[in-house]
């Protein structure tokens, strides 16, 4: 019975660390958003959307584009900022980036440590704020 029970132990003990390892990874895929403040402007029709911005290691965007301006501050990590017609551009905690409306663009985070990030929207009241770009 003893040795029943250390064997139910330790396929217990693999299952836990297998669904721990199986739920870190998924929190994992892709980037994420959340967000912080969002308010109507005083130019009627639009708004300004503040997000917390996260990609996870080897993690990329996707090419994509917003139908509003953005503003982003990088607070920790290094990504790789690719925008149609313009070179690659390393960006590193500390540093500020401008997208226009309409611009396609990637993150991919390079470095070794999740990428987070403070970005604001200035876009139309109720424009989808994310659409994939071919």
């Amino acid at each position: 019975m003893r040795h029943t029970l250390s064997g139910r132990v330790v396929i217990a003990a693999v299952v836990v660390l297998l669904i721990g390892l199986t739920m870190r990874s998924d929190a994992q895929v892709g980037p994420s958003r959340k967000i912080l403040i969002q308010r109507d402007l005083d130019i009627p029709g639009y708004e300004m959307i503040l997000n917390e911005a996260s990609i996870a290691v080897g993690g990329r965007e996707g090419k994509h584009r917003h139908p509003g301006a953005f503003m982003g501050y990088l607070l920790e990590g290094e990504m790789t900022l690719e925008t149609e017609g313009q070179p690659s551009r390393t960006l590193k905690a500390g540093d500020s980036v401008f997208v226009p409306a309409g611009q396609v663009h990637e993150g991919i985070n390079t470095g070794k440590v999740p990428i987070r990030a403070l970005v604001t929207f200035i876009v139309k009241k109720g424009a989808t704020l994310t659409t994939p770009a071919p």
